[in-house]
């Protein structure tokens, strides 16, 4: 998603980005590259590059990120065929793994939270060490609710596509965001 972006704006205006980003790293090499890329930025300012050169280049960026975003595609199809196989599947644990994992997500947070709550209460002089344990889950926390926040978004995507709807792409929403691509 984000080459195809880039190639829609252009050589200059990545020049651009990428030497301002590079140059907030402090690193010699970054540093030395962020004043490269200054230079490039400046030639394609003074018009020093040849315009029909900056059109290859771009052209040749757009032909990279097209590549690159038929990988994507490919890795998504893959995806989604899978999650196809998932929902035709006559297995009721299969159909419901989403729904399932939610649930346990949500019982295990209330009863983590309820321990949590009753243990401040009765060892309150504890509640510091308790909330730092408590941080200490965050790691494990968010990995469960990644993969929720995924299950979630694809049932929402199947609802679109039972509703008739092709759910939107990333790209789509970005493009649709910026004006460029009209829902």
């Amino acid at each position: 998603m984000i080459p195809a972006v880039l190639a829609q704006v252009g050589l200059p205006l990545l020049v651009k980005w990428v030497g301002a980003a590079l140059a907030g790293i402090d690193n010699p090499a970054a540093k030395g590259a962020a004043r490269a890329l200054d230079e490039v930025g400046a030639a394609f300012a003074a018009t020093r590059v040849d315009p029909a050169q900056l059109a290859e280049a771009n052209r040749h960026l757009e032909a990279m990120a097209a590549a690159d975003g038929a990988d994507y595609r490919a890795a998504l199809a893959e995806v989604n065929a899978t999650a196809r196989i998932e929902a035709q599947s006559e297995d009721p644990y299969v159909r419901r793994m989403r729904p399932t994992f939610g649930y346990v997500m949500a019982l295990t947070w209330a009863l983590q939270m309820a321990a949590v709550a009753w243990a401040i209460v009765v060892e309150p002089k504890d509640a510091g060490r308790i909330v730092e344990a408590l941080g200490a889950l965050s790691l494990m926390w968010s990995v469960g609710l990644s993969v929720l926040g995924v299950y979630v978004y694809k049932r929402s995507a199947d609802k679109a596509l039972g509703a008739g709807r092709a759910p939107e792409s990333g790209l789509a929403a970005l493009a649709r965001v910026l004006d460029r691509k009209p829902r």
